[in-house]
């Protein structure tokens, strides 16, 4: 995959159906198609009836939020890639911070997540970011790698080409504080650097690396404007199809 600017939202667990409709057709008609893409992480009860709005917009791609590591079985309230697949699903989220803290992923199992959705022909989106005691700490680089590391460099150099990763600082996920595009750069670059210290600097050049974490209207365009930072993985302002809008036409 070649590196793309990219505004992803995730809804988390916000809008009900009636709601997630609207909001699906409001960025659907209000939103214009350009070279970057737009992702909409919605519940899955959504899933279905967003992909059946937003088919014929070709900038506008369906995720899901999360997946089982297994094809089927025996794992109630879970949902599998085939599953996915069949309403139209192109990306999954993996790992995102509410994800790891809520429920308890480690690395281990998003690796084997990772895998899964790459054997499926879906594209992960990889979150990784550090808590504010870390980054106080000055250990954020090592903590954020050793995520990257247990997760991802386990891959093929083709395999990894298809990753999508969203840099998250905890600290700033639904607080209102960002960091600033100095911060944002720094810590993409840092990313960009461990993986053309793993496979090579083509390789680290082409991966698109998001920012997550407050991103706004009002901050938008500074923060795409960094070197390394390819767009943002957006939750509260993703909400409301004027903003999410904004946002994706920051670029």
């Amino acid at each position: 995959m070649s590196r793309k600017n990219i505004a992803a939202g995730n809804w988390k667990m916000n809008k009900n159906y009636e709601e997630g409709l609207e909001l699906a057709r409001g960025l659907a008609a209000k939103s214009v198609g350009s070279n970057a893409l737009m992702i909409l992480a919605t519940p899955f009860i959504h899933l279905k009836a967003v992909g059946d709005i937003i088919k014929d917009a070709s900038h506008i791609h369906l995720a899901a939020q999360n997946c089982h590591q297994n094809a089927s079985g025996a794992y109630t309230g879970e949902t599998s890639l085939d599953m996915l697949k069949s309403v139209g699903v192109s990306h999954v989220i993996l790992g995102h911070s509410e994800r790891r803290e809520y429920f308890h992923e480690s690395n281990e199992l998003l690796a084997e997540k990772v895998n899964a959705v790459l054997e499926a022909g879906l594209t992960p989106i990889f979150c990784c970011g550090e808590r504010l005691d870390i980054r106080e700490a000055d250990t954020h680089v090592a903590y954020v790698a050793n995520q990257i590391k247990e997760s991802l460099f386990h891959l093929s150099e083709a395999d990894f080409g298809k990753i999508i990763i969203a840099y998250e600082p905890i600290w700033a996920i639904g607080t209102g504080v960002t960091a600033s595009p100095k911060q944002a750069q720094d810590m993409h670059r840092e990313i960009r650097q461990m993986i053309a210290g793993k496979y090579n600097a083509a390789t680290a050049d082409n991966c698109s690396i998001l920012y997550g974490g407050s991103v706004k209207p009002a901050n938008a365009v500074e923060l795409f404007g960094q070197p390394d930072v390819d767009g943002g993985l957006v939750g509260g302002a993703s909400l409301k199809a004027d903003d999410f809008c904004a946002i994706y036409e920051a670029f």
